[in-house]
């Protein structure tokens, strides 16, 4: 199975932008993955990858393989999935995405209460923006992803198995006048500075909506990709930031309740077709939404983020 590893390995690469962070997600060292690639060059005859940039880029000969390696690797998964109905998910490898910014759910506490039921199944968890998830997830490369839909539909050929209601609050500096006011209405925005995520995240694309909704055009002081740093730059006080009520609590930072209207985000838990194919991915499934998945309506789930209640 030298081959297929090779092509996970070199899958990892196009979808990380580094050797680096491919080796992290296959939890291997950089040198191992690195000459897994190369060998899988050596035997094909061309380089994969042009190398002499910041981030690896595929040269022709990587886009021409792209397809067929993850044909292939499609093929692989379903033999596994075979393997897996007869053995009772004693072996099986799901991969699951995620947004960075997901409080709905304790994503690390399920993954760890579903390894106990089933130690000898694989999780392979991406954290990524939610256009790089959907595509992904339509590709077959990610089995189940949490996703923030833009229009508050899904795309074509994906299904929600659960949904949930985020709230989102204002998060301000301590000594900021608004740090004790407990609520705030829109309008009274207009001024402020605002520390913002990118534009494609889950979280910006629902603030964006809110803003839009609300005739607020916001001045970003600053952008980031991480929450963490958001949540320092709106400490330090370059700006507030709207965010699901619990990252501020997390943060110790004070979180002013929007009145009108209420802010809030759709977060939800989809696959592909009514059922996922891949038996180690429909456990997980079911038990992410503490439930059988099938074609029945999402679930609901409250604001707090508990997993909602089984359909």
């Amino acid at each position: 199975m030298d081959e297929i590893r090779q092509l996970r390995h070199f899958m990892a690469v196009v979808t990380e932008g580094s050797f680096t962070a491919a080796a992290r997600r296959e939890l291997i060292v950089q040198s191992a993955l690195s000459t897994s690639v190369r060998n899988l060059e050596r035997e094909l005859g061309a380089d994969l990858f042009d190398r002499t940039g910041r981030r690896v880029v595929l040269t022709e000969a990587g886009r021409a393989l792209l397809p067929r390696a993850r044909a292939l690797l499609a093929g692989a998964e379903e033999a596994r999935h075979a393997v897996a109905d007869v053995a009772g998910l004693a072996t099986g490898r799901v991969a699951i995405g995620t947004i960075q910014t997901l409080t709905c759910v304790d994503l690390p506490a399920e993954l760890a209460t579903f390894h106990r039921r089933f130690p000898g199944v694989q999780v392979s968890v991406r954290d990524a923006p939610v256009g790089e998830l959907t595509e992904a997830l339509r590709a077959g490369e990610l089995d189940l992803a949490y996703l923030v839909p833009d229009a508050g539909d899904l795309p074509e050929g994906l299904t929600p198995y659960a949904t949930w209601q985020e709230e989102l609050v204002l998060i301000t500096a301590p000594d900021h006048p608004l740090a004790t006011a407990g609520r705030t209405l829109i309008r009274d925005l207009a001024d402020e500075p605002f520390v913002d995520f990118r534009a494609g995240t889950g979280l910006e694309t629902a603030v964006r909506r809110l803003a839009a909704h609300c005739g607020l055009e916001r001045r970003i002081t600053c952008d980031v990709t991480q929450i963490g740093l958001l949540v320092d730059l709106v400490r330090a006080g370059i700006g507030v930031a709207f965010v699901p009520r619990r990252i501020g609590e997390r943060a110790g930072l004070p979180c002013v309740e929007i009145r009108q209207p209420e802010p809030g985000r759709t977060v939800v838990l989809a696959g592909r077709g009514p059922r996922p194919r891949n038996p180690a991915a429909a456990a997980l499934a079911g038990h992410l939404t503490g439930r059988v998945t099938d074609a029945a309506p999402a679930a609901a789930g409250p604001p707090g983020g508990r997993r909602p209640p089984a359909g």
